[in-house]
């Protein structure tokens, strides 16, 4: 049986002014739209991206939210509005007390010292005309904290912390691998020492064997300078590895939200079963189901009415009512202490229920063990 409808209310806390005693950052109904502007010069309105559209949610002190979707799912996008590194559409966000987006160029200086980001592409993101030490000891030039000798000791000292040699400090980007030259962006993204740091797929260009090496970086760096993470990523292994909590978003949404313990045992969204179900088994005698999603996501510029995953939801048809999931969005509620989904029914979603249905569920594959 599905819930009544009065009893799916959001659950979350307003705004607070002062933050809470362990909230960092709070989000309220972030949206940013793209325009798509067409016509015989271009200047009409024709539609827009919906990127984001309407995310709600927390991040405590001291902690790690990991946020995990497909491609194209808004994550970035939702970073990046976050800090206000591009304007939002609608929404709040508040930072240690401060609603950022009601602030001007110059009060919003003073706030940019305690969010820094670490950006995907470790090529991309570093100037390559600029020396690491240039790199490094941007952020304290721009803001005035520092001397020219102060902050050549301090690039040392950060290179050091990241686990570079402080003689690199007149090397350039191009002298370093791809590993290297994210642990130059982490040093980059310390330098103003923050508050909160947005990791955006920090690791997801690195390979595999460099990729443990810099979470466990991002890790130790959280325990000794008591920073706040914002973990962007697609790997679920990944998110599971670093993460305290994790957000799932689908199509510009947020579908689930939950300790990252409970998101992986008992997944509360049908969405959330579908990928990890996709996550590998170490073990290959395990005979393994994976939900493979039928068709493509669809157009963020004309997103489907209701809830946005029911287009491709695999228990759509066994566990709920077709029509009201065509017509009715659900909201982010709580299903379990502290752990929330968007879905009508997600209180049917059981081991026993995914087991049932995934034994005449057209969107089950098997994947067979290996051979002894």
């Amino acid at each position: 049986m599905a819930p009544p409808a009065e009893t799916a209310a959001v659950a979350e806390s307003p705004v607070r002014p002062d933050g809470g005693d362990d909230t960092l950052v709070q989000v309220r109904d972030l949206v940013k739209h793209f325009e798509i502007r067409g016509g015989l010069l271009g200047f009409r309105k024709i539609g827009a991206v919906q990127a984001v559209d309407g995310v709600s949610f927390d991040v405590r002190r001291g902690e790690t939210l990991g946020l995990v979707g497909e491609s194209g799912c808004g994550k970035t996008t939702l970073g990046k509005v976050l800090l206000r590194l591009i304007p939002p559409t609608g929404g709040q966000v508040v930072v240690n007390g401060r609603s950022i987006f009601e602030l001007n160029d110059r009060e919003m200086v003073a706030v940019r010292r305690d969010m820094q980001i670490v950006f995907q592409d470790p090529y991309a993101s570093l100037n390559p005309r600029m020396t690491v030490g240039e790199i490094v000891g941007e952020g304290p030039f721009v803001h005035g904290l520092k001397n020219k000798r102060e902050r050549e000791d301090m690039v040392r000292e950060l290179l050091a912390r990241v686990g570079l040699n402080q003689s690199h400090i007149h090397r350039y980007p191009h002298e370093f691998s791809g590993g290297q030259r994210q642990r130059i962006g982490i040093a980059r993204a310390l330098a103003l020492n923050p508050d909160f740091i947005v990791c955006d797929e920090p690791v997801s260009a690195l390979d595999v064997s460099i990729q443990s090496q810099v979470l466990n970086l991002l890790d130790d760096l959280q325990q000794e300078l008591g920073l706040t993470y914002l973990f962007i990523a697609h790997n679920l292994a990944v998110v599971q590895h670093i993460s305290d909590r994790v957000g799932v978003m689908y199509l510009g949404k947020l579908v689930e939200l939950a300790g990252v313990d409970d998101l992986y045992a008992t997944p509360a969204h049908p969405y959330t079963v579908a990928l990890l179900s996709a996550v590998p088994e170490t073990d290959p005698r395990k005979r393994k189901k994976r939900i493979v999603l039928k068709g493509d996501v669809p157009s963020p510029v004309a997103p489907p009415s209701g809830c946005r995953f029911h287009t491709r939801c695999w228990l759509r048809e066994r566990l709920g009512d077709p029509e009201r999931c065509a017509t009715d969005e659900p909201a982010l509620r709580e299903i379990r202490s502290g752990q929330q989904a968007a879905c009508h029914f997600s209180e049917e979603i059981t081991p026993q229920t995914i087991e049932v249905v995934s034994r005449t569920a057209d969107h089950v594959a098997t994947a067979e063990p290996a051979a002894d």
